[in-house]
C-alpha cells in the first residue's frame, strides 16, 4: 500500500510554506533582512488601514492587490513585493 506524498497537490510541484517563492521575494531586494524589514512594515501598515476602516479615517494605504478571506497581511505584503507595486527606498542610518 502506497502513501500519499504529503505536500503535493495532483501531482504537480510540491506546494511550498509561501506564495510567491521566497527566491523571487529576494531578486526584489538587496538582502534576506532587508526583505524581512520591508514585508514587516507593509504587513503593519496593511494591518493599521484595517483597524482605521472603523474608525472612519483613511490615513494608511491598503492592499494594491486583490485579497482572500482570512489572507493574512505579511501574505498580502510579500504578494505585492513580487507583483513591484512597492518600492524599497534605503533610508540613511548613522
Amino acid at each position: 500500500m502506497s502513501m500519499p506524498l504529503t505536500g503535493v497537490v495532483a501531482g504537480n510541484v510540491p506546494e511550498g510554506i509561501t506564495n510567491p517563492p521566497i527566491d523571487d521575494l529576494l531578486g526584489q531586494v538587496s538582502s534576506k533582512y532587508a526583505l524581512v524589514i520591508y514585508a514587516a512594515k507593509r504587513a503593519r501598515q496593511i494591518n493599521d488601514y484595517y483597524s482605521q476602516l472603523g474608525e472612519g479615517l483613511l490615513e494608511y494605504v491598503g492592499p494594491l492587490v486583490e485579497t482572500h478571506v482570512q489572507e493574512k497581511p505579511l501574505s498580502v505584503a510579500m504578494r505585492e513585493i513580487n507583483e513591484g507595486l512597492l518600492v524599497a527606498e534605503p533610508t540613511d542610518t548613522p
